[in-house]
């Protein structure tokens, strides 16, 4: 029995005709949306969708998005959900990395698709808005399902397999099972009181964790999820008006720029909850939102692999301004030093997290998976301490993440594209802050002789997806380097920003 599923089925059966999802100009209730998961359900078993196939997902935020992935959790499919930015190169990668079987997608990118991934015979193509070649239209495949449905999916088996890694290179999914989107949706709605009255916004793309989550958070309490297809600053404060909007989670980078227009908002009445995710927001920020917004106002602190590991209250946040708040219900944080050792109190390491929440694996990396533990332990790869209060204080990333508008950017796979340019000798790549998106990515760039700017940015257009663009280039005659030949970034950064 598919846990999450059936969860959603009995929220139909009790209040069907409540709107359960907002997206645009649409909407469907809780009757329709078991409808369309049904039937889009025994068409798959239909068309030969077995129990643990692997469904790659490249959509923009819809509606049908959603039906999909309780689709999913109703036959025992694995999405792959990917980010359409990517360029075809990555998107290649990535159906290697997580063994894609099957594909649902826009016919705009199944074209893109055809023309350079080979797709096996037993493959399954589904067109969201228009018929191509051999792929099925989605609103012809639900309209033709025929034979009864058995429901195949299970709490303890793979659900949603999460990329953490972006254009070049070797990606690292993410595996969660259902029973642990579950538990990490729980854990939400405990933390933030969330019940069938709220109606959560959902402001990120929902090929991102967090997205999932608030999806999930809003339909297993009976509430509302409302999905932005895009996000900007004056149509998330418009929606929220206009929808009533009482709760959701959103990432610094979007509370940033919310920020900024929300002085030309008279009040915004309707929310209850706000909680910031994935960086620290600046006090001036903080201070604002707080004000102009007058609800309860978190920050948490979190990884893909462990989802919500700690939460800083309003009231905390009055003495604790610079942590990210206690470890949650059933949560252990602790900090490893280099040594190996457990640090003592306000002693600097990695950040490590013991939970109920965390994540199944690396799929199909097992020495990855195994390196990232320790005793019990996932190494996030962050810096931080605990101070006697046991209240955490992020520091930094040790893995070089650079973070721009709550999308995790990795330096390797940009520097991997700059250095085919045959007139590079080396480059360094690193955060540079940004008031929009926290931070976007600059690039530091040893030349050879008649260096030539213009085609390289042409080379990375072509190469990377929009969000991992250099946005500042700085020509250098040497990187920084310590004495065993290593690039110091942090000089690069106390330099250029």
């Amino acid at each position: 029995m598919s846990t999450i599923a059936h969860k959603i089925f009995n929220q139909a059966n009790n209040n069907p005709a409540k709107i359960a999802i907002y997206c645009d100009e649409n909407s469907i209730n809780y009757r329709q949306l078991a409808d369309m998961v049904s039937g889009w359900s025994v068409s798959m078993q239909e068309q030969g969708v077995k129990y643990g196939d692997h469904i790659a997902v490249l959509l923009p935020n819809c509606i049908e998005y959603i039906a999909l992935m309780l689709v999913a959790a109703n036959n025992g499919l694995v999405l792959v959900p990917l980010n359409i930015a990517l360029p075809i190169e990555a998107i290649y990668q990535a159906f290697i990395t997580a063994n894609v079987k099957h594909v649902v997608a826009t016919a705009n990118i199944l074209k893109l698709l055809d023309s350079k991934i080979p797709i096996a015979d037993d493959s399954l193509w589904i067109s969201l808005d228009e018929k191509y070649n051999n792929a099925i239209l989605l609103i012809d495949l639900i309209g033709e399902a025929q034979t009864n449905f058995k429901s195949e999916g299970q709490d303890n088996a793979p659900f949603i397999l999460t990329m953490t890694s972006g254009s070049t290179g070797n990606p690292k999914p993410i595996t969660l099972e259902q029973q642990t989107k579950l538990a990490r949706a729980n854990s939400a709605i405990e933390i933030y009181k969330i019940s069938n009255i709220d109606i959560t916004l959902v402001a990120t793309p929902l090929y991102h964790s967090l997205a999932e989550r608030l999806v999930l958070i809003a339909l297993l309490t009976g509430g509302t999820a409302v999905l932005m297809p895009r996000f900007s600053p004056s149509e998330w404060i418009r929606i929220v008006e206009e929808k009533q909007v009482s709760f959701t989670i959103a990432v610094s980078s979007q509370l940033s720029q919310i920020a900024n227009h929300i002085d030309k908002v008279k009040s915004i009445d309707s929310l209850r909850c706000v909680v910031s995710s994935s960086a620290l927001l600046e006090l001036k920020i903080k201070e604002r939102l707080i004000t102009k917004l007058n609800c309860e106002f978190h920050e948490c602190y979190g990884t893909s692999e462990i989802a919500i590991a700690t939460n800083l209250t309003a009231k905390d946040a009055t003495f604790k301004l610079k942590s990210v708040g206690k470890a949650i219900s059933n949560v252990e944080i602790g900090i490893l030093t280099d040594n190996g050792t457990i640090a003592g109190v306000n002693e600097v390491g990695e950040i490590i997290c013991k939970t109920p929440m965390l994540f199944s694996g690396y799929y199909g990396q097992p020495k990855l998976t195994n390196d990232a533990i320790f005793d019990d332990y996932f190494c996030t790869g962050d810096i931080g301490r605990i101070d006697e209060d046991g209240f955490l204080y992020f520091l930094g990333r040790k893995k070089e993440i650079i973070i721009s508008g709550g999308i995790n950017i990795y330096p390797a796979d940009i520097e991997s594209v700059i250095i085919e340019y045959d007139l590079v000798q080396e480059n360094a790549v690193f955060p540079f802050p940004d008031d929009k998106l926290g931070e976007i990515v600059a690039v530091a760039i040893v030349p050879k002789e008649q260096f030539n700017l213009r085609t390289l940015r042409l080379l990375c257009a072509e190469r990377l997806a929009d969000y991992q663009q250099p946005r500042k280039f700085f020509i250098v005659e040497k990187l920084p380097k310590n004495s065993l030949g290593k690039i110091m970034k942090h000089q690069l950064i106390s330099t250029y920003t």
